[in-house]
This record gives structure tokens, sequence and C-alpha cells, in this order.
């Protein structure tokens, strides 16, 4: 390994617990994004980039992404394969690729190290990233010198070429210089504050941060707060996400009801939700619940209600690409419960009745589609007669007639 190489690898062991727990979730929906971007001082030069970067890379197989300071991708383009192949692994618009949560990659390493940075196939943290490769250099504000965002390449191995980085720096010091023209011609303006790059061990909460709550496909929560990856015991996963899921807030006798089984006493939740709020106050003072009702003073954004929407959207693809398995699989709560077989069972309709091959087949290699008998007739049905992925299909119906 390369030196940046292995000191990123080091850095993502200690906010992961290994590389395949290593994901880019996607942080805004899509008119959130919409409304955060076009209030970015990036946003004034994305003219510029498209110009410098965007076009020419067209017809390439590549893609050029802009994101934040904190490693979010604000703009992916690109022409439509690339971009339906970049969803693959959640390179798309409002993901998240900073180091903490993606590992290493171009995106978050470069803004970790605040230079440009080149990371080529299995030097990526994440298994599911090895067979890409991306280029990103830093952008600085031009008066105080601290990181406004990133400007990355990615693709297969031309995103790392020789000339690639030269180019990608080149356009980022036009960028750089652009904003310094026009707020030269506006005359002055309070200075933006940019942090510094977080470090794995810093603790202090980012109000710019859009936070996340994960509970698909494992049975405690992950809570991604102002950059950091906490996990949570299976209760408080159950309540924080309930609590997400109602931002108009919920009393005591309803969050129990959702949470607890008939017949457990409101002592409990109080009791519970002492020891959440105690465990926020440490690692995310700013979503502290408040009372009478209990209620997060800010949103909190569910994987599992971010399926839901892209589904209602049709958006089958980046819906599978969240959904990582069930609800809390173990989890007794009844909303909880309620919400695994809810979600399910909208995937699996979504999927069977209106997505592309494609998506069907990496619909079937979820667990719970392992034996669904319909599920792959349908896939049987909707590939070509001569596809070389039939065999397959075919082999596994056989076994599960059989």
């Amino acid at each position: 390994m390369r030196p940046l190489v292995r000191e990123s690898w080091q850095r993502s062991l200690g906010a992961l617990p290994s590389p395949e727990a290593a994901n880019s979730p996607v942080v805004w929906e899509s008119r959130e994004l919409q409304e955060f971007r076009r209030n970015h001082p990036l946003a004034a030069v994305m003219p510029v980039i498209q110009q410098l970067l965007v076009v020419p890379s067209q017809d390439t197989g590549l893609l050029v992404a802009v994101g934040d300071e904190h490693g979010r991708l604000l703009w992916v383009e690109g022409d439509s394969a690339a971009r339906r192949h970049g969803e693959n692994i959640n390179f798309a618009q409002g993901a998240d690729w900073s180091e903490l949560v993606a590992g290493t990659s171009a995106p978050g390493t470069a803004l970790v190290l605040g230079r440009g940075v080149q990371i080529s196939g299995e030097e990526h943290f994440n298994p599911a990233v090895h067979s890409w490769s991306c280029t990103a250099v830093p952008v600085h504000d031009p008066d105080s010198g601290g990181i406004l965002g990133i400007v990355d390449i990615t693709g297969g191995p031309d995103a790392v070429g020789a000339n690639t980085l030269s180019l990608v720096q080149a356009t980022v010091a036009a960028a750089e210089a652009q904003l310094r023209i026009q707020r030269l011609e506006r005359g002055p303006a309070p200075r933006r504050r940019s942090p510094k790059p977080a470090s794995p061990s810093a603790a202090t909460a980012k109000p710019l941060y859009c936070d996340s709550l994960q509970i698909l496909g494992r049975d405690q929560g992950v809570l991604h707060i102002g950059g950091q990856a906490l996990t949570l015991s299976e209760r408080h996963t159950e309540i924080l996400a309930m609590l997400a899921l109602h931002p108009a807030g919920l009393t005591a006798e309803e969050l129990s009801d959702m949470v607890y089984p008939e017949g457990t006493s409101l002592t409990s939740i109080r009791a519970e939700m002492v020891r959440l709020r105690k465990l926020l106050h440490r690692h995310g003072p700013s979503l502290v619940p408040e009372s009478r009702p209990y209620r997060l003073p800010r949103a909190l954004v569910v994987d599992a209600d971010q399926v839901l929407s892209y589904l209602n959207r049709g958006a089958h693809r980046l819906a599978l690409n969240i959904y990582k398995g069930a609800v809390l699989p173990r989890s007794e709560a009844p909303a909880l419960a309620s919400l695994r077989t809810r979600v399910g069972l909208l995937l699996r309709e979504a999927i069977l009745t209106d997505a592309s091959p494609d998506v069907l087949l990496a619909y079937l290699q979820l667990p719970e589609a392992a034996d669904d008998v319909d599920a792959w007739h349908s896939a049987l049905r909707l590939l070509p007669p001569r596809s070389p992925r039939r065999a397959a299909v075919v082999a596994h119906l056989e076994s599960l007639e059989a």
C-alpha cells in the first residue's frame, strides 16, 4: 500500500468495524438537496466546472461530482449509463462520501488531507468500489482559505490517468479565481466560516450535517451525526426511529405503545428516554429529544423511510441500493414490525411490477428473495431468450421446485 492509502485505511478502521460496513448513505431528499445546493457557494462556479470538466468528459464513461466540505455529493454529472452504474454504489447526488462513513475514496480522503488525491481500484476501503477509480481536489475559499467543497472525477482507469489530476486541479483553480472575481465585483461580504475536515476522533457535531439513522438489515441502529457513526442499543434505535418518523412528536403513551408489547408501564419508556438523552448529550447535543410531547428538535433521515420515498417516485434502483435487508429483523416493537412488513412488501411489489431486469436480478440476491418462486419466475419472463443469465435463474428455480 502507498502510505497515503494505508493511513486512510487506518482512519477508516477507526471509524468503521470492517470494510463491508462502509457505505455511502443518501442524506438528502431531492427537495432538501435542491435548497441546500442553491445556497452553497459552489453553485456560483458550477458553469465554470461544467465548461472545463463536465463537457469534455461527456461520452467518456466518467462521472464528474461536486461535493460540499463534508464530502456529501451535491452534483453528479455524466451520461445516463455512467450515472446508472454509479447508482449501484450510491455514487449519486445527496450521498455522503466522507471518509468516516464511506472509507477510503478520493472525495473523502482529499477532504481529510486538504489536497488532491487519486484512489485506484482496490485501494478503496469498501470492496463494492474496487472496480472504480477516482481523482478529487478540494476547492478553497479565496478569502478564508477554508475548504468549500470537492471536485471529483470517477470511473474506470481513465479516472486516475496521468493527466487527470492536472485537469481537475486546473478546473478547481479556475473555479477559485471565478469566486474571487465575483466577490471583488460584489464588494466586501461576511466570510463564510468553513471548519477543517474532522478527524475520526472529533466529537463535535457540525450543524450543516443532515443526520441519518440506519435500521435496515441490522439488529442495532447506526446513527450518523456530525460526521460520527454511533451504534445504538436495540431499544434506543426503536425509540429514535419512532421519533424521527413522527416529527410532530409523540406522547409517552403513544411512544410506549409503538415500542413495547401491550401492558408495559410508562416507567420503562421514561427511563429509556433519560438514558437516550444522556447518550445524545455526549455525542449529538443538537439532537436531544424534547418533552411533552417527545420530539426531535430537527430532522433525522431514516433509511427505511428513504426506501419508501424512492419507491413512491419510481426510483427502484436507488431504493434497492439503500435497502440492506429487513428493518431491525429481531425487533419485536409493534411499530417496527409493522414498518418491516410494509417496506419489504412494497419493495417486492414495486420491483416485480415495474423494475428493469437488472434491478430485479439485484433484488433476487437479497436473502428474503432466495425462496421467492414468483420473483424468480418474473426474472425468467423479463430476461431475453438468449440472455446468458437465464441459465442461473432456471437452475435456481429447478432447485426450489425440487
